[in-house]
């Protein structure tokens, strides 16, 4: 099967992810942004605390799902028209959002915003996919996305706080409506289709059976997964045992997602010199090494910024070093139903990321480091397996 791109996909990286990255952000920033206010929700919107929690928990869920659908047809009529109908969506949902005054409109709203996030990412992703596939810049713009989207998490709830105190809790939805609204504009004069000429028809099978499928998607599951549990924890660990404030907190955070920046500046240099194969290899090493300090910082030391944070630091290299190579390793034989691949990694790694990393934090607490160790041992080591596996000769 032939894979010809149209060829007017000219952008510089910087420019590339000044037209990409508000898409993803916004996706994400969406999930938690409005954190600080959910407890005044209830009153606001005259339900219970349940309901508002509900809006959360269903935006998480339809975000993955909704990837699924929109990965085949992203394939079938192209990247751009996911992209601009997923981004009027998040910004119609948006907008609604902030002049709902009844619970059920605002969970229906909740539902359209995630649909619209999932089509965004799986747009994204694919068109990544399709232009920089082979290219060494492709480790620069994935790893730069993944530590972009780092800050969400530590930034989003403190943005949310700042907004809802000067204007009110509708400010947020408005306005990440705004931003949305401004995105897809820069999208419907800059983004051009870039689905190749000529697609496969849409299979799951050879997907699913692909080794190195699986085993890239552990690598980048093992990567993000790692982020997920010290977000899990970080709070009771860093503001319940070494007293931080929540400030203090915050910069603490925002450190790793600093160290994971500035190592995504060199992932081409990282990747060029060692291959897909090797990078990934060294980023679940560098985990592994993290994990290691953490369990002797654990073991030996009070909770503190060098024995929690300083793994962290270490653990953030191998997080970039790892993303920067596995959309490359898992989707590489799946060029002509890039979107159906991109959904199917996206859905399966925040399976692996959320089951399991939330079990960890469950069963050896979420007050202490052990989580972190248990997942990034048992999760890197199950990486290096299939990477060791996928050398062997058939």
């Amino acid at each position: 099967m032939s894979y010809s791109k149209i060829q007017r996909w000219t952008y510089s990286v910087p420019a590339a992810l000044l037209l990409m990255a508000p898409f993803d952000t916004l996706a994400s920033l969406a999930m938690d942004i409005y954190l600080p206010v959910v407890p005044v929700m209830p009153a606001a919107l005259g339900t219970s605390p349940a309901v508002i929690q509900l809006t959360l928990s269903l935006y998480m869920l339809v975000l993955g799902a909704g990837q699924i659908v929109f990965g085949p047809i992203s394939d079938r009529v192209g990247r751009r028209p996911v992209l601009l109908a997923g981004a009027a969506l998040f910004a119609a949902s948006s907008f609604l959002l902030a002049a709902s005054s009844s619970a059920p409109l605002f969970v229906v709203m909740r539902l359209l915003q995630a649909v619209g996030a999932s089509a965004l990412m799986v747009a994204t992703f694919a068109t990544v996919r399709d232009v920089y596939a082979g290219r060494p810049e492709s480790s620069t713009i994935y790893g730069l996305l993944g530590s972009i989207l780092s800050f969400v998490p530590a930034l989003g709830p403190i943005a949310g706080a700042l907004i809802a105190n000067h204007f009110g809790w509708r400010a947020i939805f408005l306005t990440i409506g705004l931003l949305s609204v401004a995105a897809l504009f820069n999208a419907f004069m800059r983004w051009h289709e870039t689905r190749p000429a000529a697609t496969a028809k849409i299979a799951l099978r050879p997907i699913l059976t692909s080794l190195p499928f699986w085993v890239y998607t552990s690598g980048f599951s093992t990567a993000m997964g790692a982020f997920f549990v010290f977000f899990s924890t970080a709070p009771r660990i860093l503001i319940g045992k070494a007293g931080f404030s929540g400030i203090g907190f915050s910069f603490a955070f925002a450190t790793v997602a600093l160290v994971m920046i500035v190592t995504a500046r060199f992932a081409k240099r990282f990747v060029l010199r060692w291959g897909i194969a090797g990078s990934l290899a060294r980023g679940m090493a560098m985990l592994l090494f993290g994990a290691v300090l953490l369990a002797f910082g654990e073991l030996l030391l009070q909770p503190s910024l060098i024995s929690f944070v300083g793994p962290m630091w270490i653990i953030a290299i191998g997080i970039v070093l790892a993303t920067a190579v596995t959309a490359n390793g898992a989707l590489e034989a799946f060029g002509d139903m890039a979107g159906t691949a991109v959904a199917l990694y996206s859905c399966v790694q925040s399976i692996i990321v959320s089951i399991p990393g939330t079990l960890f934090v469950l069963l050896l607490g979420g007050d202490s480091a052990w989580p972190l160790v248990g997942y990034v041992c048992v999760t890197a080591l199950t990486t290096l397996s299939g990477l060791w596996s996928l050398r062997k000769p058939a």
